[in-house]
């Protein structure tokens, strides 16, 4: 699948695709909804279909105090809307020019830029400066400009509405089995492994070390986890997300999973962690002894939870 620069004209054999536009991330059952119908459109024209997202997301560019939310990478995604059917994803760099443009603006970067043929987002979706675009807008300039609006409803997931909000709220409240039920997959950390200071290894556990970067940080404590490698294999361990209280020095905020049955070197490589359960809160102990039974024991309750 291509990736292409929002800013930058798109190739030929590209031009007059079908675009599912948003932000998409976490990419969760409603998002899939939006791609899913743009696919769809995409394949009864015979037209390429391209989902469209932004880096940074608009509330960071906004509000960049904010702490960080994110629920799925560039690379996450691309791989997600490769696996829905997308032939394309396009990155629009959401910076002051893209922040200043007006709707119209937007919309003739669409048709002459993209050369789409069609859009599809979903019901809230809003654009141009000031978000003076709606869907009714986009439908209206579609017209002016040569391409079809069309938005998807909202997906239901269980007494509310699935929202990457609600997502986050989720993670943030230690409830990660939840979360995957709306994101219809795990939320997952891709990092490089690092170095750490080999107590792990110590102890009898040891782990790779991710930074979280500007990952949502979910509910610290432990977690039943799986872990895919850069190679294509499937793991299964416990994981510490947080700042490992019993250790003394300055803190050092952590995702640590160790794998079950596992030997070799990970360090350098790109690996995705996947929370599946919480398993418990970090907790301070007395002594590294005791950290050390309490590691037993919650890999013990991964095994099962994984079982």
């Amino acid at each position: 699948m291509e990736r292409l620069d929002g800013g930058a004209t798109v190739p030929g054999p590209l031009r007059g695709g079908v675009v599912a536009l948003g932000n998409f991330d976490g990419f969760h059952a409603g998002h899939q909804a939006v791609v899913a119908r743009a696919v769809a459109r995409a394949r009864e024209r015979g037209a390429p279909a391209i989902v469209a997202t932004f880096d940074p997301h608009p509330r960071r560019y906004f509000q960049p105090q904010l702490p960080p939310f994110r629920l799925t990478s560039l690379d996450q995604r691309a791989r997600l809307f490769a696996a829905a059917g997308a032939d394309a994803m396009l990155v629009f760099a959401f910076d002051a020019a893209l922040a200043g443009l007006s709707a119209e603006g937007f919309a003739e970067r669409l048709a002459d830029g993209i050369g789409a043929s069609g859009v599809v987002t979903g019901t809230d979706f809003t654009f141009g400066k000031a978000r003076s675009g709606d869907v009714g807008v986009l439908r209206t300039l579609g017209e002016a400009y040569g391409f079809t609006a069309e938005t998807v409803a909202p997906v239901e997931g269980g007494a509310a509405v699935v929202s990457s909000s609600r997502i986050r709220d989720l993670l943030r409240e230690g409830r990660p089995r939840e979360a995957a039920a709306l994101m219809t997959r795990p939320f997952a950390i891709e990092g490089v492994v690092e170095h750490g200071a080999k107590l792990g290894r110590q102890l009898g556990y040891p782990t790779a070390n991710l930074r979280m970067g500007a990952y949502l940080r979910p509910a610290y404590g432990i977690y039943a986890v799986t872990g895919r490698l850069a190679d294509g294999r499937v793991l299964q361990g416990a994981a510490n997300l947080g700042i490992r209280p019993t250790i003394e020095g300055e803190p050092v905020e952590l995702l640590e999973p160790y794998f079950f049955d596992f030997e070799g070197d990970l360090y350098g490589q790109v690996i995705e962690v996947a929370l599946i359960d919480y398993l418990r809160g970090e907790a301070k102990f007395e002594s590294l002894d005791a950290l050390k039974v309490q590691m037993a024991a919650d890999c013990d309750r991964a095994r099962v939870v994984l079982g």
